[in-house]
């Protein structure tokens, strides 16, 4: 059995090109397009008409949602204020840096930048996104429940 390196190197090469990161970036650009039309549609025309409904759990449970400061923690992010979106919900940050750092490096391994190979997708990701929901739940509520701080 003979071994030729260059149709190795080759088909390596191809399954780089088609691996997961490809559908991810192209979804991602897809998501950036759809956000961008939203909030542009939203504060062109909407932001004066829709109204602000209620949090079920905030206001039937007492109780902070899952998701409860994440708007507050995206407006904080967009407007430069890093820890107060932390505070708000950390899963934002969080997010954000995950997929600005994957978006940038996957555009510049595109672009043919030297030296960049782009950032990958693994597992652990959306566990740590889990994991900081459930320990941004648990402190909001534990505060707002046992000594009465409110967000």
């Amino acid at each position: 059995m003979t071994c030729n390196p260059g149709k190795d190197l080759q088909k390596r090469d191809a399954e780089e090109r088609t691996g997961p990161e490809d559908e991810l970036f192209r979804i991602g650009l897809i998501f950036l397009a759809i956000g961008a039309g939203t909030v542009a549609a939203y504060y062109a025309w909407f932001h004066r008409f829709l109204p602000q409904i209620p949090c079920f759990f905030s206001e039937v449970l007492g109780i902070y949602c899952p998701g409860c400061g994440g708007t507050r923690a995206v407006e904080a992010l967009l407007h430069g204020r890093f820890l107060q979106a932390l505070w708000y919900h950390p899963l934002v940050p969080y997010g954000a840096f995950l997929f600005g750092g994957f978006m940038l490096t996957q555009a510049m391994k595109r672009l043919g930048v030297r030296g960049i190979k782009g950032w990958k997708y693994h597992n652990w990701y959306l566990y740590g996104a889990v994991i900081l929901i459930l320990v941004n739940f648990l402190v909001k509520n534990g505060l707002r429940l046992g000594w009465g701080i409110l967000m």
